[in-house]
């Protein structure tokens, strides 16, 4: 693992144990600090650097990889050259250095969506973490300038929503205020760059959702078909603790453990022997039984959105073998979608079963590197391949970098789920400590900073390293509606944005679409067999050796 608990060089500690990603396998909203993400998202791109600058010496202590992982990739370096550059730009040493590496990035198929950095979030649908920090998250990514994800069941779950019966889908939805609410905050701050998902299940398709968000909303809105995720092979879950609210979800068609309808659960649950349930959604495609079946629906839903106004259309998948990795990219590319992401095991989730997130679907590396091996049978056919952005376990600038590498040039974006919520639980603990009046609406855990945080300061203006830059973007004025989330989410997409630009010039790759697999070399044989990247003693060792022969 490249993760231990601590990291003394950057001066972060983990408070649980550390994942793959670097995050702790459990993170908490009212954790006090400090992994690395949690802390850039205060300190943005000084903490790119070791601590205690003049004091001290820092060298790397990731030597050896063991194992198949994105960590075992190494990036590659170059001593000449210059590719990319933009316009009005030469190879000049002064115009070739990382602030001018040009970040945006876009996707879609016949109508283009651009993005400011090449970084989307999860799907953040009903669960009630999502919910409580949403307006940094859709604030903070509508700044920034990137694509958020509104999760699957956010109108079903939501006592207010309004829903009729019957089985037409067009009009069953009366109001639902949670899913507009998520909306209406992403879009006030929209420029241009980045969009909003919403992502369909099964329970969603059946109550309209889709047709709802046509009517109310059109295109400002992309559209998202869901086949499942890298945490775990079911449906999603939340978890509820009034008995009221668990009968109510049964009654809106969910399914939900332990029953609470049966008199003997209501019987345990007042006892207190029972104190939860777990809402779950349904499987899809139950009623398929070939890849021809598959096809045919799939294809039928995405002309069928396009038929109610949606111009773009896209698909998330999990972890599923070889097979589904294969339809998804095919039938994506053959129905015009804009997106697909491809979620691979070793993410996280709000409440996937844990031994099932542990143990089920193919981990991320493999994954990814085999959709860039049937996405390039496919152009090889010289069909045009859908657009891809890969998921599961990402949390720092290097993982970007790796994850577009690895599946260049099909590789449009990187998905982030557990990573980017953190700076809004950061952002709202802050802010509830530092406006008392805002701790309820904003969902602030704290009574008092934490010496973690009050060794930065005791104001926004102190704490947060980007905040003047947000200010700039939406005036002074308009800082009193920001919230603190939304300020750390665009402090850490700062500080992954200078440390992928830094990356990206160590390569002589001045633009995301010069970034390629020869960037990449692999830190072990068996990483190398597994992804298709040579070993570093092997790369280039040909070239190396024509030069000592000349």
């Amino acid at each position: 693992m490249r993760f231990s608990k601590s990291n003394d060089v950057l001066g972060t500690t983990n408070r649980g144990n550390a994942a793959e990603s670097s995050l702790c396998t459990l993170c908490r909203a009212d954790c006090n600090g400090k992994c690395e993400t949690w802390l850039s998202s205060l300190v943005g791109r000084k903490l790119l650097y070791p601590r205690s600058y003049g004091t001290v010496t820092a060298g790397a202590n990731n030597t050896t990889h063991v194992g198949v992982n994105y960590n075992a990739l190494r990036i590659q370096g170059y001593a000449y050259g210059a590719h990319g550059l933009g316009k009005g730009l030469s190879n000049d040493p002064d115009d070739c250095i990382f602030p001018n590496v040009n970040l945006e990035t876009e996707f879609g198929n016949t109508m283009k969506t651009k993005c400011r950095i090449p970084l989307m979030t999860g799907a953040l649908g009903s669960t009630f973490v999502a919910a409580k920090y949403w307006d940094g998250y859709a604030i903070g990514g509508s700044l920034v300038g990137i694509p958020v994800v509104i999760g699957e069941n956010v109108v079903g779950v939501d006592l207010k929503s309004k829903i009729g019966k019957g089985k037409t889908r067009k009009g069953k939805i009366k109001s639902s205020p949670e899913l507009e609410r998520r909306i209406n905050t992403y879009l006030r701050y929209n420029d241009g760059y980045g969009a909003i998902i919403v992502q369909l299940n099964v329970e969603d398709t059946r109550n309209g959702v889709a047709e709802f968000v046509a009517e109310k909303y059109g295109n400002k809105c992309i559209i998202e078909l869901k086949w499942g995720q890298g945490a775990k092979d079911i449906g999603g879950e939340i978890q509820v603790t009034s008995l009221e609210y668990a009968t109510f979800l049964k009654e809106r068609g969910y399914v939900v453990d332990p029953d609470p309808t049966k008199p003997q659960v209501k019987q345990a649950f007042k006892n207190g022997a029972i104190k939860s349930f777990a809402r779950h959604s349904r499987l899809g495609g139950t009623n398929l039984d070939t890849v021809e079946q598959v096809r045919e629906d799939f294809m039928a839903s995405v002309e069928y959105l396009h038929s109610i106004g949606f111009k773009r259309v896209t698909l998330k998948t999990g972890s599923y073998g070889m097979e589904e990795l294969a339809m998804a990219i095919k039938f994506a590319s053959d129905a015009g979608c804009d997106l697909l992401t491809i979620d691979g095991s070793g993410g996280g989730t709000g409440m996937s079963p844990w031994n099932m997130m542990q143990s089920w679907g193919v981990p991320s590396i493999n994954l990814h590197s085999k959709a860039y091996e049937y996405a390039s049978i496919l152009a090889a056919k010289g069909q045009k391949v859908v657009d891809m952005s890969f998921a599961g376990g990402f949390a720092l600038e290097d993982h970007i970098f790796k994850a577009i590498a690895l599946g260049a040039p099909f590789t449009k974006l990187v998905c982030m789920g557990r990573a980017i919520m953190i700076p809004g639980f950061v952002g709202a603990n802050i802010e509830g400590v530092l406006k008392p009046e805002n701790r309820k609406k904003v969902n602030g855990n704290w009574d008092k900073l934490p010496k973690t945080v009050g060794d930065f300061g005791v104001k926004a203006e102190e704490i947060f390293a980007s905040y003047f830059d947000v200010q700039k973007k939406v005036g002074k004025s308009e800082m009193k509606n920001i919230p603190y989330g939304a300020i750390a989410f665009y402090t850490l997409a700062d500080k992954l944005s200078c440390g992928l630009q830094q990356l990206m010039a160590g390569t002589r790759k001045f633009s995301l679409d010069q970034v390629s697999r020869n960037d990449l070399f692999s830190g072990n044989r068996e990483t190398a067999a597994e992804t298709g990247i040579p070993h570093v003693s092997d790369v280039n060792d040909e070239t190396a050796k024509k030069i000592l022969s000349s």
